[in-house]
């Protein structure tokens, strides 16, 4: 016989320590139980150990909104990241939940039972879990491999190719030359992490160009408001400030895009030596979000190519020889290790299976309701964070609202809700309005989204609180099923 909880959260990162706070104060009679894969929790942040890893979001606004972060460092570094979350889960008891090494392979709803069941492969057996809701909190990449195109000449290289996902804790590179391929977060943040720690000359070999921001690690208002407030008043300040100047900047970015890029492309220029070639290395061919633009804090980035410590080259990849890489302009980049920042595999669910009733389930068929909930898969929830600001702002407004459709069932008495697909009185739309090589690549495998609310999302907070956080629950796309008696609720 399986085990039986009400809640099954699959991940313990940002996402899934949400959801198991949001159901202890929310819905406090209702059992769980966190499966997480790995050896330990924080997801993102204990998976990824290159040099310098650090949040590319304020943590006013990636740390809990009911967790506050007091530092006055806005941009943290992996380790403050990960002592943030171990501090929170052992706060309110949630590492009591959490099971390590326990890999869900599979999850499968019966209509007949009204409930999921969960296949978790763990020290090498398999074992059931049955519950009534599924939070799935695994995040939206691969964990087991990284992007990795193949280049010709791989196998001439003589020294070290690494992937950022997979970095080496023994890898020697004080004073290697060292070329890394890419130029997004994870190379914006490697190249001056490697420069302070003693490697030689470093080079950001990119084939297009990515949009930087330089940005104070230290928010000077944060200083102030810390220096003469209360903690929790001072930690709800800084946020609502961090929230309302992300979206003010991204609402800009999108109606005024010269305006933007301009006021970027100056940024770069007064930090950059005196005729560097902005328009070349610092200018992309998009709009400022259409993809992420990464964050240089105090403009570190700048600084490491101003001192000579790296250089940009715009260029393309002909092939690997043994001491580098051959360009297309026929030019060669000399270098003792290469590094692949090449980017992510998006996964959904970590890998697993979804059926019901044995029947596999094809995401790529579905449609998300609000962003966090699919036709065709019900009492379950899923969470993406924003790509235009912190992840952990949409992961609590989903942990919030799937809370409260527990309660509303609880005290309905129903068993089941599901979204009811609206068919063609909605367009769809990709699920992800971003355009990313890694979103883009699995445009065929993501469910879709609509034209429409709730089925479309605008990637905008200050809408979102009002569509999910303040949107009714009894809502007519949802459809709730009712089998039991209506039981009373404590929340």
């Amino acid at each position: 016989m399986s085990e039986f909880v009400d809640v099954v959260i699959v991940g313990a990162g940002i996402s899934g320590i949400s959801a198991a706070w949001h159901l202890q104060d929310r819905c406090p009679g209702k059992s769980y139980v966190i499966l997480e894969r790995r050896a330990n929790l924080g997801g993102t942040w204990d998976l990824f150990q290159y040099p310098g890893i650090r949040s590319d979001s304020d943590m006013f606004t990636l740390g809990f909104r009911f967790k506050p972060w007091t530092s006055n460092k806005a941009i943290a570094d992996g380790p403050a990241i990960m002592a943030y979350l171990e501090e929170t889960v052992a706060e309110y008891g949630i590492d009591k939940h959490i099971r390590y090494g326990q890999n869900v392979t599979h999850a499968d709803w019966s209509d007949a039972d009204n409930r999921w069941t969960v296949t978790v492969e763990r020290g090498g057996e398999q074992v059931e879990i049955s519950a009534r809701y599924l939070m799935a909190c695994s995040g939206y990449y691969n964990y087991d491999q990284g992007y990795s195109p193949e280049f010709p000449g791989e196998q001439d290289f003589a020294g070290p190719i690494v992937h950022p996902q997979h970095w080496p804790a023994d890898l020697d590179y004080a004073g290697k030359r060292i070329v890394v391929i890419g130029s997004g977060a994870t190379a914006v943040t490697l190249i001056p992490a490697l420069a302070d720690s003693g490697a030689g000359h470093l080079t950001m070999l990119q084939r297009s160009p990515t949009f930087i921001a330089a940005l104070p690690d230290v928010d000077p208002f944060s200083v102030a408001t810390n220096k003469r407030l209360p903690a929790k008043a001072a930690y709800v300040l800084n946020r609502w400030k961090s929230i309302l100047v992300q979206s003010a900047q991204y609402q800009i970015a999108r109606r005024f895009p010269d305006f933007f890029r301009k006021q970027l492309l100056t940024m770069a220029k007064h930090r950059l030596p005196e005729g560097y070639d902005v328009e070349k290395h610092f200018n992309p061919r998009y709009n400022p979000w259409d993809e992420r633009v990464c964050l240089a804090p105090n403009g570190d980035l700048f600084k490491t190519i101003r001192a000579g410590k790296a250089d940009v080259v715009t260029d393309t990849i002909e092939r690997f020889t043994a001491t580098g890489i051959a360009l297309a302009s026929g030019n060669h980049l000399d270098a003792d290790i290469i590094v692949t920042a090449t980017g992510l595999n998006l996964q959904l669910f970590g890998g697993a299976s979804i059926s019901r009733n044995g029947e596999p389930l094809v995401l790529n068929d579905s449609m998300a309701y609000k962003g966090m909930m699919l036709t065709n898969m019900p009492n379950m929830a899923f969470t993406i964070g924003y790509t235009n600001a912190s992840w952990t702002l949409k992961a609590d407004l989903v942990s919030e609202f799937f809370c409260r459709v527990i309660n509303h069932m609880d005290a309905g008495g129903f068993d089941a809700v599901e979204p009811q697909h609206p068919g063609s009185s909605v367009d769809e739309r990709p699920v992800m309005d971003f355009t990313p090589g890694y979103v883009l690549r699995a445009l065929d495998y993501l469910p879709k989204a609509g034209s429409r609310a709730p089925w479309r999302l605008k990637q905008n907070y200050l809408l979102d609180l009002q569509l999910i956080r303040r949107g009714k629950v009894d809502d007519a796309a949802l459809r709730f099923t009712r089998h039991a008696a209506p039981v009373r609720t404590s929340a």
